[in-house]
């Protein structure tokens, strides 16, 4: 899905032709939105200021980043690697699926505006499938595996009710395979990562991918879609 520094632009131009080629199968990676419940169990709701972080991987960061620039009360959303350590935190070592790392984004949200449990239900329903173990769409490896990583303790219980619950309810043909592993650090994605969804809509990839998952937000969750993204380093939302 994603490239290296060096070869960016050059990559980029030899990618286009070929995945045009491929628009079909391409296309049909693409994943589709399941309508599933809120979470029964989740946070109370926030009274006071502040903000809180979520950390998830399902996939390719691209897509999740974009997901969630869209949705109201989200703050930021940076594109990264955790579940390893920070001496192979380097997309190109990471590519590798030997590092331990997937790749992630840590989400900063104001917990008046949305809660933890409807990120949750954002990330199942609409910014991944969480029945492919160790691949998502035309990705696989262990670094697109689908994770969860609780910051703390009430964030492990939510999560592991809401998996729960889902498989309960049976709303996926397969069982959830999404782990819920505790955060042990967070390390931001190089540059040109950042916000790739927004700053490159024309690249086949994220036309394939990606956008269906935004307007699959939008359609889903009308009352938390916003249409402009919160992009990294502003703090507000693209004019």
């Amino acid at each position: 899905m994603s490239i290296g520094t060096k070869s960016f632009g050059s990559l980029i131009r030899f990618a286009i032709p070929l995945l045009a080629a491929l628009a079909p199968a391409l296309s049909s990676c693409a994943e589709s939105a399941t309508v599933i419940p809120a979470p029964a169990l989740d946070e109370p709701a926030a009274s006071s200021g502040g903000s809180e972080t979520a950390v998830l991987a399902g996939g390719c960061f691209w897509g999740v980043q974009g997901v969630f620039q869209h949705v109201k009360g989200v703050q930021q959303v940076l594109s990264g690697y955790a579940g390893g350590t920070s001496l192979t935190a380097r997309y190109e070592t990471v590519s590798s699926g030997t590092t331990g790392h997937a790749e992630s984004v840590k989400i900063t949200f104001d917990p008046r505006q949305i809660s933890y449990g409807r990120i949750l239900q954002i990330y199942f329903s609409v910014a991944h499938d969480p029945t492919q173990l160790n691949r998502q769409g035309p990705d696989s490896g262990t670094q697109y595996r689908s994770v969860i990583f609780a910051v703390d303790e009430h964030q492990r219980k939510v999560a592991q009710q809401y998996v729960a619950q889902l498989d309960h309810a049976g709303v996926f043909r397969q069982a959830i395979v999404t782990k819920i592993d505790p955060f042990n650090g967070f390390y931001p994605a190089e540059d040109y990562h950042q916000d790739f969804a927004t700053l490159h809509p024309d690249h086949p990839y994220i036309a394939f991918n990606d956008l269906p998952k935004i307007e699959n937000l939008k359609r889903l969750y009308p009352d938390l879609y916003r249409a402009a993204p919160v992009l990294v380093g502003t703090g507000h939302a693209a004019r």
